[in-house]
């Protein structure tokens, strides 16, 4: 199941993420990117929590593309 971009606890640092830009709101075009910030304080937000990725672009999530992989000693094959 993929976790709800809407949901602040289900983002974290690194994660990859689609997010729709203020300037293309209306047309619905999607920005993918990794998070570097959190910036919406409350715990969810009908529309999408709004981030900051790594190369400064500001917008609300839509779509959790890949989780972050777990800490640990683990190795995936």
């Amino acid at each position: 199941m993929k976790a709800d971009g809407r949901i602040r606890s289900n983002i974290t640092r690194g994660l990859e993420v689609l997010i729709v830009l203020k300037r293309d709101q209306r047309t619905g075009k999607l920005t993918r990117g990794k998070v570097k910030d959190i910036l919406t304080k409350s715990s969810s937000h009908p529309r999408g929590i709004k981030v900051r990725l790594e190369d400064g672009r500001i917008g609300r999530i839509r779509e959790i593309v890949a989780e972050k992989a777990p800490a640990g000693p683990y190795r995936t094959k």
